[in-house]
């Protein structure tokens, strides 16, 4: 059966000042700094730069005016559609100073933690269900064996953490990034989130990718909100590290300058995959990090700290996938390999495949085949290394050929000559180097 994976609902726009569950004084001194900062001056441009509905928008600016924050400035020009213009009063000038002193933060209405992660749940990662269509539609540049699906498949539609390991350069990082793609829906991303009062940035350009809004029709009065536009809709995301990973990547980052904090990269990665590439070849040891993960994997929950030592429970909803070359027995205890859901072996493929992959990046790049370049390849040169194949090395031989035709100044094309010149670079010669 084709199941498929349900539409993630989006987080309704607030329609009034009690349904923000945010703090009055931390809304207004939000709106005042915005106000201060981007220097504006109508109801329906700060909605747009506070992320919020005009009605509500327009709550915050009456109280502001009740306490003689605002003043209104009498109605402007048609270029701003006869609305109404407010501007600081040296009270409220006063007050946005200070509050920037506070905080540096300005702009969208950050979204309280609780209610983060209700929206969490919404569009869980373990939500989703890929079936083999999608799975091998994602993968289709690869060429795997259908046993490896029927492994991957269940462990991708768990939403579990995956570790995968096996010989270097056959495929690991390539079906990490294939497992991303399948997933092929969209999730909601805060700008930042609030607790306790603090601000914490989520939203990363870099790690999130924005699916761009639908056109609004320009002769329309006033904008239509589909959904609360403190968050971002977006690709599910995609964190991908690999040996430059370290413990202190996986807490908040203060920034005592602006008093704000920023995301770990394992909150930005909520309700995407968080990819661990190269496992083994970080400061800290493969132990250390999985010890780290060990109570977010099985828990579904996270703990960060604040500059002041407080801790607090974030939502930890993400797939994690392990990927390295070391034999996990040889960086794992087994409590921690317990605690990973999911292990499967990623093999070289087979003869039949490795002249699969060879044919098809040959075409790809422009390369026609060869008995005599195969046949010497097959019988010749593969037996002196136990007739191990990886994936890489289609790859690597014919981009070695390209380069050596492109140096004689011959047309692209392969022979035992050639085979043997790139042979030569596919590996470093097993001797003594006198010093």
């Amino acid at each position: 059966m084709n199941m498929q994976t349900p539409t993630v609902t989006a987080p309704p726009p607030p329609k009034g000042l009690g349904e923000m569950k945010l703090p009055l004084v931390m809304m207004r001194d939000i709106l005042l700094k915005t106000m201060f900062r981007k220097t504006l001056d109508t109801v329906t441009d700060l909605s747009e730069a506070i992320c919020l509905p005009g009605s509500v928008t327009q709550e915050l600016v009456d109280l502001a005016r009740d306490q003689k924050l605002l003043e209104a400035t009498g109605t402007l020009n048609a270029n701003s559609g006869n609305e109404m213009g407010y501007q600081l009063t040296d009270a409220g000038r006063a007050r946005a100073l200070d509050a920037l002193s506070q905080s540096e933060y300005f702009g969208a209405m950050p979204v309280p933690l609780d209610v983060y992660r209700e929206q969490v749940k919404r569009q869980s990662i373990r939500n989703i269900r890929v079936s083999r269509q999608q799975l091998t539609a994602a993968m289709g540049h690869l060429i795997l064996p259908d046993s490896l699906l029927d492994h991957l498949g269940p462990a991708v539609s768990a939403g579990r953490s995956i570790l995968m390991y096996g010989p270097p350069g056959n495929g690991k990082s390539s079906i990490s990034n294939g497992i991303r793609d399948a997933l092929g829906d969209r999730v909601y991303v805060p700008r930042a989130i609030e607790y306790a009062g603090q601000v914490i940035t989520v939203y990363d350009p870099i790690v999130h990718t924005a699916i761009a809004p639908e056109v609004e029709d320009p002769n329309a009065l006033r904008k239509h909100r589909r959904f609360d536009e403190r968050y971002v809709c977006c690709e599910r995301p995609t964190v991908v590290t690999g040996g430059e990973l370290s413990l202190s990547m996986l807490d908040l980052v203060y920034n005592p300058t602006a008093r704000t904090y920023q995301a770990p990269l394992q909150l930005k990665s909520t309700g995407g995959i968080f990819i661990v590439d190269d496992l083994g070849r970080q400061a800290e040891s493969p132990q250390a990090l999985v010890n780290r993960w060990i109570v977010p994997l099985e828990e579904s929950k996270d703990i960060l700290a604040l500059q002041s030592g407080e801790k607090f429970e974030v939502p930890f909803d993400t797939l994690v996938i392990f990927s390295t070359n070391f034999h996990p027995n040889e960086i794992f205890d087994q409590a921690a390999l317990r605690r990973i859901f999911f292990k499967i072996k990623i093999d070289g493929p087979d003869q039949e495949n490795f002249l699969k992959i060879f044919a098809l990046v040959a075409r790809k790049k422009g390369v026609p085949l060869d008995e005599a370049a195969l046949v010497h390849l097959l019988k010749t040169k593969y037996p002196t290394i136990n007739n191990v194949y990886a994936n890489y090395q289609p790859v690597f031989l014919i981009d070695q050929m390209i380069s050596i035709c492109e140096f004689e100044g011959i047309p692209y094309q392969m022979s035992p000559e050639l085979i043997d010149r790139a042979w030569a670079n596919m590996f470093v010669k097993d001797e003594t180097i006198v010093k």
